[in-house]
């Protein structure tokens, strides 16, 4: 049955909710201070393929109630396949900064030895993968959660993927298989209406993706307002009924893209620019959990001021440590042929 999420969520205590604003602040002050050092030395002109940072970035500013709702309920034993789009997710997921950050920085001492970048970062501490390929994390996540199940644990798997990716057959393919077999699998869709620079609206035939959660025979729910509370809500009730064996269910989060698709994108397609800012999650969730005496400006302060130490210990980090040998560029890599 595809329901829409419209009754309040349930109450949650007071740590909880100030840990998931922890959260989203620990990942806008980490996006910012990416956004910061990748465009500090692509001027005056732009060039993508400048900097400490060479390549495309992709920020998920905007999107933080997604990754701390959903996460609230996971361990690190529980894995999560992410998009190119991933920092708030791994962020949430309990991933370390400095070895992310590093392998932003394309340094040694990254989680993939600074051969992946930003698009690829891969974390078996905390199960935690992400691709540049559209909808490619969803078959993964079966597999984690086929073996999960094999094995005999509650883990379960979590698949994040974009609106645009629930036109891919990869993404049909992996409901269809993910009901059959009865896995514990939550898939999550973050639905903030443009697939690069084309409208939600001129892409999909129907209004919300959680509808096509019926014809694979898993419940889905779509959350509106990008509030992180309903997506903690409906999270928690897909992630109790995997753990439980009750099999797959699908998540759809109408959230926003406060950024471009990519650094660089003048996102001239979007009529909407002007009032984007006002949609910010983070200060309406401040506001809302001062109103209900669970926070204070103080205690604000406080998480900003500790996000900032994390974040900055993490810039310093991956600036301060090595770049790659270019005489081991073929080191973990396959090469078809013999080596020499």
């Amino acid at each position: 049955m595809t329901v829409e999420q419209t009754a309040p969520p349930a109450q949650l205590s007071r740590d909880d909710r100030r840990a998931m604003l922890r959260t989203m602040i620990l990942i806008r002050t980490y996006e910012q201070a990416i956004l910061r050092e990748y465009h500090a030395d692509k001027s005056p002109g732009f060039d993508i393929g400048a900097g400490l940072i060479p390549g495309e970035m992709h920020l998920s500013a905007g999107q933080e109630p997604v990754a701390a709702g959903v996460c609230a309920h996971l361990t690190a034993d529980d894995a999560l396949t992410a998009t190119h789009r991933p920092h708030h997710l791994a962020i949430a997921h309990g991933m370390e900064l400095r070895p992310m950050t590093a392998e932003i920085f394309g340094r040694e001492t990254g989680l993939g030895k600074g051969r992946g970048g930003h698009m690829h970062l891969f974390d078996p501490a905390t199960h935690f993968s992400c691709s540049g390929i559209i909808a490619e994390g969803l078959p993964a996540a079966l597999g984690q959660a086929f073996a999960f199940r094999h094995a005999g644990s509650d883990r379960i798997a979590v698949a994040v993927a974009g609106e645009g990716a629930a036109n891919q057959g990869a993404f049909h393919e992996s409901l269809n298989l993910a009901a059959l077999w009865k896995l514990p699998v939550v898939f999550v869709i973050e639905d903030n209406d443009w697939g690069i620079s084309v409208a939600r609206s001129a892409s999909t035939s129907i209004p919300s993706n959680a509808a096509r959660a019926a014809g694979y025979g898993m419940p889905g729910i779509r959350v509106e307002g990008n509030d992180v509370e309903a997506v903690h809500a409906a999270a928690g009730e897909a992630v109790a009924r995997a753990r439980s064996g009750g099999g797959p269910s699908l998540i759809e989060v109408h959230t926003l893209r406060l950024w471009g698709h990519f650094e660089g994108d003048a996102q001239g397609y979007r009529p909407d620019l002007e009032g984007v800012p006002g949609f910010d999650p983070i200060p309406g969730y401040e506001q809302k959990l001062i109103d209900a005496g669970v926070v204070t400006g103080a205690d604000l302060d406080v998480m900003r001021g500790w996000a900032s130490e994390q974040v900055e210990d993490a810039i310093n980090y991956a600036k301060n440590s090595p770049r790659p040998n270019p005489d081991e560029a073929l080191n973990y890599v396959f090469v078809e042929g013999p080596q020499s």
